[in-house]
């Protein structure tokens, strides 16, 4: 499941995320958030993990497919609040060196709370 929230201010396109992301769970998500940043092409992509409770290999490709989708478009996807272990997975696939991972909740919550012009999508 995705919740999508937009910063029109800031040009960020936030995903929350929440649940299992596998191979049937992925293929929804990713239409949802290609779908967003196609109408508002933000310049960063925020997918926020907080709430992902498990993550195949689809996961990995659900981000490398959103960084290769915000390249076109000249912006950049981070990886926020991933668990220790889905931390571990992406940096052992070599996410960290295409997306920026963001384990610290703080910067996206605080971003979330001062975003008084965001709306959700």
């Amino acid at each position: 499941m995705v919740t999508l929230q937009s910063d029109a201010r800031s040009q960020r396109l936030t995903a929350f995320l929440s649940g299992e992301i596998d191979h049937h769970s992925a293929k929804t998500i990713r239409e949802e958030i290609d779908l967003a940043v196609s109408e508002q092409i933000p310049k960063e992509l925020w997918l926020d993990f907080r709430d992902v409770s498990f993550m195949d290999s689809s996961g990995i490709g659900l981000v490398m497919g959103r960084v290769r989708l915000m390249e076109l478009h000249g912006g950049q996807v981070s990886v926020c609040n991933p668990s220790a272990h889905i931390s571990k997975v992406m940096r052992l696939s070599g996410i960290d060196r295409l997306a920026r991972l963001q384990t610290a909740p703080q910067s996206v919550m605080a971003a979330a709370e001062s975003n008084t012009g965001g709306e959700s999508v």
